[in-house]
């Protein structure tokens, strides 16, 4: 598969989904990435934080 580009929906910055992130993902049935894999690591931290109270 071909490498195309995307862009981000947070960030609104253009990333390359590779080939082989393409296949990998067409594989196991998921929709393409919406978010550039640094607004992903973001949001991934962020969920991690959610239902916790820091004192």
């Amino acid at each position: 598969m071909e490498d195309i580009t995307l862009t981000c929906t947070d960030c609104d910055e253009e990333f390359i989904f590779t080939g082989g992130e393409r296949e990998f993902y067409e594989e196991k049935g998921y929709d393409e990435p919406k978010r550039c894999k640094s607004c992903r690591a973001k949001r991934k931290a962020d969920k991690g934080n959610r239902g916790f109270k820091q004192y």
